[in-house]
């Protein structure tokens, strides 16, 4: 079954194909130039002429049955090829047929077979082909009465029997006439045929546009002709047949600059039509396609093919080919000139296929340098195909300088290949970071900062091309051609390109200030409190040798809470505000008291009941922030003024044993935490 599908969708394809190839070549043929050839020829006698009018009314009836023959469902379609295939067999063997008896005539031999050998041989080479013919034209219309298909063979009859030869002349006419008989009786039974056809085809349209919308009959249309398949196929055959054209009207084989040309010039041909525009534009959509998945098989293997993005899938490459050429009316130009828009268009297009390679690899290798993976295969294909991200593009971008004139639209192409290899240049340098964090195999200090200094590197790098590019825009703008294009483009890449860069690096920085500053502001938790709390940083699930305090009296590592920061302003335990400008209370909490005042207030039976209480606030859930800011400090100062023996007592009535509520409802480790 899963052959005969295939099969099946093999057929879908190419029998369609001829139908787009017919639309090709109707779009091509320009009839109204055709006639005017014919007039300024003086032959104003010529029927063609004469039938101007109708030859263009055949020619729009030709339209519209090579979209008929492209919707036709596929059993209808395989039918129509069948009966067409039938008609071709019959004439081959008309054409046998015609032959034979024209060899006849020229030997001039009318005597038994038997005694002249060339005339044994004609005989018996026309017989085999004609059996053949009758029998593929009785298999493909899947009928057993053979003798309908076999009146050529009357001539074939009329020699064995020796009839004169100029009878079998007519007997071959006789042959052909009644064979066109036939045809014309078998059309003339199936007329109502296509009517039927499409009354039945118009009934279903309705009903679907009644029942699901026109969206969904064109979904469905789109699904059944596989249309971007078909278009790809198309154009691919087309592209075939001028590259067989080319080299078979050449004697010697072209030098490899030529071979470039070629190419060029090949796609440029078959571009010249809106069908083959979009057969290129599904073909380059299929290209990137098929290179984003070898990237994402080199790097990941089987794996990557599990959780496939859907915005990799060469959609993007095939619009910005398709805009690109409809903007730049690319059709309309002359083949040499439509060659050389093309090479820029192919090089934008490429570009945008290393652009969405580098996004497919970036978080990949950046997982491996922080995942420890002591795989050196994987870590190989990723450093490597990040090589490749980092060296082609530039190599592009030199290429087309040589070949090309600078101006401010070539500028704007290559600057898309430098911010690449730019891109790529940060993640590799990140990846060093980690994989130098990995060999040192103990945390290496102010690493968060490093790769910050390494984003906002490459990040101004970024912004310093996009300004050189406006600024190239701009000059060539003032002292140059100006056009309302061209300052279009130059107020939208000042837009996107250097504003919102500057814009969002700047909100970075200050984000980062900020986050600083809070961090300074927040007191240090000495050692003696870190040996209280006897509890891992919440944040990156370590021990702490150093924190910070919050205002909450929450204790984390600085550089986890910083990174915390940059993304929210509260506590990442209970959600609390964090003020940039933090002064210190008078709220008797231990964040604000000396440690050794804490120990003789509190006594040796409040150390033990904090530890306690500190190891299974360990595995208790922090509690929800609660809506009353003044809940944090009263806790605060009830906790300061219970005596060793009260403590001891509410501990062992307040811990329950299956979570550590007490009677209020309240986390102990919460209490404990803020004591």
């Amino acid at each position: 079954m899963a052959m005969k599908a295939r099969v099946e969708a093999v057929l879908n394809v190419g029998l369609r194909i001829p139908s787009i190839m017919l639309l090709e070549v109707l779009y091509r043929w320009d009839v109204s130039s055709f006639f005017q050839k014919i007039q300024r020829s003086s032959l104003n006698n010529n029927p063609l002429f004469q039938y101007k009018y109708i030859a263009l009314y055949l020619h729009y009836v030709g339209y519209i049955l090579s979209l008929v023959l492209l919707t036709l469902p596929r059993q209808h379609l395989v039918q129509l090829y069948l009966y067409v295939l039938t008609a071709l067999l019959l004439f081959a063997g008309h054409q046998l047929s015609r032959d034979y008896v024209r060899g006849e005539l020229d030997s001039g031999y009318e005597g038994p077979l038997y005694l002249e050998p060339l005339s044994m041989n004609r005989f018996t080479t026309a017989l085999v082909g004609q059996v053949v013919v009758c029998t593929l034209c009785s298999c493909v219309m899947q009928t057993k009465q053979i003798w309908l298909f076999s009146a050529h063979l009357l001539p074939l009859v009329a020699r064995l029997c020796l009839v004169p030869l100029e009878t079998i002349v007519f007997i071959n006419r006789f042959a052909m006439i009644f064979t066109g008989l036939e045809v014309l009786y078998f059309i003339a039974s199936n007329l109502l045929v296509p009517y039927n056809l499409a009354k039945t085809a118009y009934r279903e349209l309705v009903q679907v546009v009644e029942v699901y919308g026109l969206l969904a009959l064109g979904m469905s249309l789109w699904n059944q002709l596989v249309l971007p398949v078909l278009f790809m196929c198309f154009w691919l055959v087309l592209f075939a047949l001028q590259i067989y054209t080319y080299f078979s009207t050449r004697d010697q084989p072209p030098s490899r600059e030529r071979l470039l040309f070629l190419f060029l010039t090949s796609i440029a041909e078959c571009c010249s039509t809106p069908y083959s525009l979009l057969g290129l534009v599904f073909t380059v959509s299929f290209v990137a396609l098929g290179v984003l998945t070898l990237c994402k098989f080199y790097l990941q293997g089987y794996r990557a093919f599990m959780n496939d993005n859907a915005m990799h899938r060469g959609m993007t490459e095939g619009i910005t080919l398709l805009i690109l050429a409809v903007q730049t009316g690319l059709i309309e130009l002359q083949v040499i000139h439509r060659a050389f828009l093309l090479s820029i268009i192919l090089f934008v297009v490429v570009a945008s296929i290393l652009q969405s390679m580098l996004e497919i690899a970036d978080p990949i290798v950046l997982a491996l340098g922080a995942s420890r993976d002591k795989s050196l295969w994987k870590h190989f294909r990723a450093v490597s195909l990040c090589l490749f991200l980092l060296v082609f593009p530039a190599y592009m971008a030199y290429m087309i300088c040589q070949f090309f004139r600078m101006d401010f639209w070539l500028l704007i192409i290559i600057s898309s290949s430098i911010l690449t290899s730019l891109q790529v240049l940060g993640t590799l340098l990140i990846y060093i970071l980690f994989m130098v964090e990995e060999f040192r195999k103990a945390p290496v200090e102010n690493m968060d900062e490093v790769i910050y200094c390494v984003n906002g590197t490459y990040r101004l790098l970024e912004f310093l091309v996009a300004v050189c590019v406006v600024a190239y825009g701009v000059s060539e703008t003032l002292f140059g051609e100006w056009t309302v294009m061209g300052s279009t483009i130059i107020l939208v890449h000042s837009y996107y390109n250097v504003w919102l860069r500057a814009q969002l690096g700047w909100q970075s920085f200050l984000l980062r200030r900020d986050a600083v500053h809070k961090i300074q502001s927040m007191p240090t938790a000495s050692a003696l409190q870190l040996q209280q709390h006897n509890d891992i940083c919440s944040i990156c699930f370590q021990d702490m040798k150093s924190a910070v305090i919050t205002p909450c009296s929450h204790f984390f590592h600085a550089a986890c809470l910083k990174k915390w920061l940059y993304v929210q302003e509260t506590c990442p335990l209970c959600h609390g505000q964090l003020k940039s400008q933090l002064q210190p209370t008078s709220s008797p909490g231990v964040a604000n008291q000396n440690p050794a005042e804490v120990e003789q207030e509190q006594g040796e039976p409040q150390g033990e009941l904090d530890t306690e209480e500190g190891t299974q606030a360990k595995n208790t859930p922090p509690m929800k922030a609660s809506t009353e800011p003044e809940l944090g400090t009263d806790l605060l100062s009830e906790s300061s003024k219970i005596q060793p023996k009260e403590c001891d007592i509410a501990a062992e009535s307040s811990i329950s044993p299956d979570g550590g509520l007490n009677d209020d409802g309240l986390c102990t480790s919460d209490v404990h935490s803020s004591s």
